[in-house]
């Protein structure tokens, strides 16, 4: 079975509510940032010692615990390409994959040659601790898990990480915490990790910050874990453009703020609309909610996108037949999507 990311559209018009980006866009210390790159910043191959220095401050780490990447995507290839690479054909390294997951985990690894060992979280999306770790075997070298879980929004207990690290000791724990900005939670910083020094840390700036159209993310992990990892990324994968950027949006504390509260604001809103609407959901530590919508999700999502808004349809992914994931970022956004839904729910009906 070969894997491979599922592509959607990407609308130049309209809402879009389906990818998980920060729709208020950057912030304007960003594109004045930008405005300020010389012709020869643009020629010359960038120097990266400013967003390096500004991305480990911002993580409360050293920067030989730091790499930056282009975008979190080229982490998980570098992550899944340095652990799972040499195992052979015919009875390649295994990747674990707990199921339902963001795609390119298992695309990177097999890609990577690896074998994707799929882990299916049981009923009502609780976490398979014990099926994760039946699942560890001799051949297992990465285990993928993502904190909160995409799609679900789901927390995955903290415990939890640490016992499958434990339990992996040679293998790499890539702890994707994409959403943690809108969750509080995060293993950097934790005391834990100086023991389980397998496990690598993934962050990316595309959805608190809205840079996900300069493609910047970033792996924590301890130094001679990143090692191997530092030989696959290129020398100058992150562009110049990236790397001016990153230390304005890190330093624009306001904007960030303001995103995280308009994200909470954004949940209430829809946890209230499809409270009326009798739709089951799941709480959210993630900037989107899934919302099972049932038979009626193709109706939904038909209706809004002729309504210019586009949202999610995760149907086929495990357990999650007839649910579809909404972005919760700008409340206005949010108010917009939540009358349209409640349109297209009361015309059917």
């Amino acid at each position: 079975m070969t894997h491979e990311y599922a592509r959607v559209e990407t609308p130049a018009a309209g809402l879009r509510l389906h990818l998980n980006e920060n729709t208020s866009g950057c912030s304007t210390a960003v594109i004045e940032a930008l405005r300020r790159i010389t012709r020869e910043e643009a020629a010359f191959y960038p120097d990266y010692s400013a967003a390096i220095a500004a991305c480990a401050r911002h993580l409360h780490v050293g920067e030989t615990q730091l790499l930056l990447t282009n975008g979190l995507d080229e982490g998980i290839l570098a992550a899944s390409i340095a652990a799972l690479r040499g195992g052979g054909e015919t009875n390649p390294f295994e990747a674990i994959v707990v199921v339902p997951a963001f795609d390119m985990y298992a695309a990177c690894a097999d890609a990577a040659g690896g074998r994707v060992i799929e882990v299916r979280q049981s009923d009502d999306f609780g976490f398979p601790l014990r099926a994760v770790l039946d699942a560890i075997s001799p051949r297992t070298r990465i285990v993928f898990l993502t904190n909160p879980n995409n799609p679900t929004g789901l927390i995955v207990p903290r415990e939890a990480i640490l016992a499958i690290a434990d339990a992996a000791p040679g293998a790499t724990i890539f702890l994707d915490e994409a959403y943690a900005d809108f969750s509080g939670t995060t293993l950097i910083g934790d005391t834990a990790l100086s023991a389980r020094p397998n496990i690598v840390i993934g962050r990316t700036f595309a959805k608190a910050y809205g840079l996900a159209g300069l493609r910047i993310g970033a792996l924590v992990a301890a130094p001679e874990r990143l090692s191997p990892l530092r030989r696959v990324v290129p020398p100058y994968s992150l562009n110049a453009v990236a790397a001016q950027a990153l230390p304005a949006a890190l330093a624009d504390t306001s904007h960030y703020a303001s995103y995280l509260a308009q994200a909470r604001e954004s949940k209430a809103l829809l946890y209230r609309a499809l409270d009326r609407l009798g739709v089951r959901y799941w709480n959210s530590d993630a900037s989107f909610v899934l919302a099972k919508f049932g038979e009626d999700s193709r109706r939904v999502i038909d209706g809004l996108r002729v309504r210019g808004i586009y949202v999610r349809d995760r149907s086929t992914d495990h357990g999650c037949a007839g649910c579809v994931r909404i972005t919760t970022g700008v409340l206005e956004h949010t108010r917009r999507c939540v009358t349209a839904i409640e349109e297209v729910m009361c015309d059917a009906r």
